[in-house]
């Protein structure tokens, strides 16, 4: 603490971003997917890549489930999105706790049962973005809550150790080694400074109630009236259309109902419930759906019975939720989520960058000194491991999902099992081969990955680029534009960490001793 406090602000930002500088890149990495889990779903269930819009989805879900589960006592209806293109179907009998069904996909416009897939999904990068996977859940999520702050302390550092930060950001030197780590390491972390902070921020506060489980806030939940139930019925009462009741919804939300269930069903009064597709107060956000708003209706007459509206939270809450709300990203449409993803691709660079940027500077110096410790040689092979394996075994996450026989038992835990034997590889690899081999072996490997994902799309009964572009289906189709666009990135990494040939300086002219006469 001798020097000055710049000085040890920047040895502050060096150590808490390479201690836990890997395990920050892969949750930068699978949290900046997860924005777009339920499209990386879609795509990893090929499946459903034919379901197209119907006229009246509500109606023929509900007159499917009547065949389906005509005993049952209550069904859930959950509606197409333009995240999502099928219904979802479920329901459950007299007397059963538990719904049965759930897996039930249906095409909206032909009302045919599809069967997808069993696959981990999206849905996999999103849990091991704050719990890994394998651990503990609560060991996992002190882990990540530990490296969050560590995040937050290097970020904080680093906006005091670079004085002329903006300054640098308009600043990129190519090929030149140390300073071009740097270049890119300041423009990654100046470009989206308010979304790491926020992103960092708001992932601190989620994990409030593991890192400080003695701050909890008290709530109060009033009890709902009980009311006696009704005579059952011998045979189910006759429902309403449905149609009517959806635009009373649209009209009072001013968006489309996003769920529809039924309750009741082999009672005189069964029951309709209503729910929005998205909940837009920020406020009431817990975790994404309506926000507790509700319209329940009568089930044979279509009269409104109830409207629950969101419930009124205290300021603390409400700060909580407008973070959590940020921090996850469902509120937002899909060009709010596509700025998310590429800011925290840009974290993903900056983490990255710094990893690199340690090595970089000191492998200089130990060049000269012609000792190489064996910290900086661990460094190195981990880096390799940590940054381009986690991307080969990204890769070859959803090359598994299509390579995979599609009825395979446990499917999904074999999706992930690919997951962490091509990442484990991975990190063996540089102990191996070396960094300097490893490194365009890896990102040669994970860029043909890449640019193979539109080729295998189609091939394993997928809608290809040009069909999906042909029919509408941007979902997927950005998909594939994205693994192209990605895939590039990887092949120009390749090419710049690959060997070069050396251009040796051309030979000294010859010169030709004087002839002297006679001879």
């Amino acid at each position: 603490m001798k020097q000055g406090f710049r000085q040890n602000m920047a040895w502050l930002h060096t150590w808490t971003g390479l201690v836990l500088g890997w395990l920050l890149f892969a949750v930068f990495l699978t949290g900046t997917l997860a924005y777009f889990r339920s499209e990386i779903t879609l795509w990893m269930t090929p499946e459903l890549h034919a379901a197209r819009p119907g006229a009246a989805p509500a109606q023929l879900a509900l007159d499917r489930l009547a065949e389906l589960a005509p005993e049952a006592d209550s069904w859930s209806v959950t509606l197409p999105s333009e995240r999502s293109p099928v219904l979802g179907l479920s329901w459950r009998d007299p007397g059963q706790p538990q719904q049965r069904g759930a897996g039930q996909v249906m095409d909206p416009a032909t009302g045919a049962l599809l069967t997808p897939r069993d696959t981990a999904g999206g849905n996999f990068l999103y849990r091991f973005h704050f719990e890994l996977h394998g651990l503990p859940r609560e060991a996992a999520r002190w882990i990540v809550g530990v490296a969050t702050m560590a995040m937050f302390v290097a970020i904080l550092s680093g906006v005091i150790t670079h004085k002329k930060i903006f300054k640098d950001f308009f600043t990129f030197r190519p090929r030149k080694g140390q300073r071009s780590w740097l270049d890119l390491h300041n423009m990654t972390a100046v470009l989206a400074l308010p979304y790491h902070l926020m992103i960092t921020y708001s992932g601190l506060l989620l994990f409030t109630a593991t890192l400080l489980p003695f701050v909890v806030e008290g709530r109060t939940r009033q009890a709902a009236p009980r009311t006696d139930p009704p005579p059952a019925l011998t045979a189910p009462a006759p429902l309403v259309p449905i149609a009517p009741l959806l635009a009373k919804a649209q009209a009072r939300w001013d968006m489309p109902a996003g769920r529809i269930s039924v309750e009741g069903r082999l009672s005189a009064r069964p029951e309709i419930t209503l729910s929005p597709a998205r909940n837009d107060s920020l406020a009431t956000q817990a975790g994404g759906g309506g926000g507790g708003a509700r319209l329940r209706f009568d089930g044979t007459t279509g009269a409104l019975l109830e409207e629950t509206l969101p419930p009124r939270v205290s300021a603390i809450t409400a700060t909580h939720n407008v973070l959590g709300a940020l921090h996850r990203g469902r509120f937002a449409e899909t060009d709010l989520r596509w700025l998310f993803f590429l800011s925290g691709l840009a974290g993903t660079v900056m983490v990255g960058t710094g990893l690199l940027l340690w090595t970089a500077k000191r492998g200089m110096k130990h060049a000269k000194s012609g000792v190489t410790p064996l910290g900086f040689r661990l460094v190195e092979r981990l880096n390799v491991g940590g940054i381009a394996g986690l991307s080969l075994a990204t890769a070859g996450y959803f090359w598994a999902n299509r390579l995979l026989p599609a009825r395979l038992d446990q499917r999904a835990e074999a999706e992930i099992a690919v997951f962490f034997a091509l990442w484990a590889a991975a990190a063996l690899h540089p102990f191996l081969r070396g960094p300097a081999r490893a490194w365009p072996e890896q990102l040669g490997l994970t860029a043909l990955l890449l640019l193979g994902l539109p080729l295998l799309n189609p091939a394993t009964g997928g809608a290809g680029l040009p069909q999906a572009v042909a029919q509408g289906s941007w979902i997927l189709a950005s998909f594939d534009l994205a693994a192209l666009i990605c895939g590039a990135a990887y092949a120009l990494a390749w090419w710049y960490a690959g060997p070069r040939k050396r251009r040796l300086p051309s030979p000294a002219p010859r010169l030709r001793a004087p002839r002297i006469a006679g001879e």
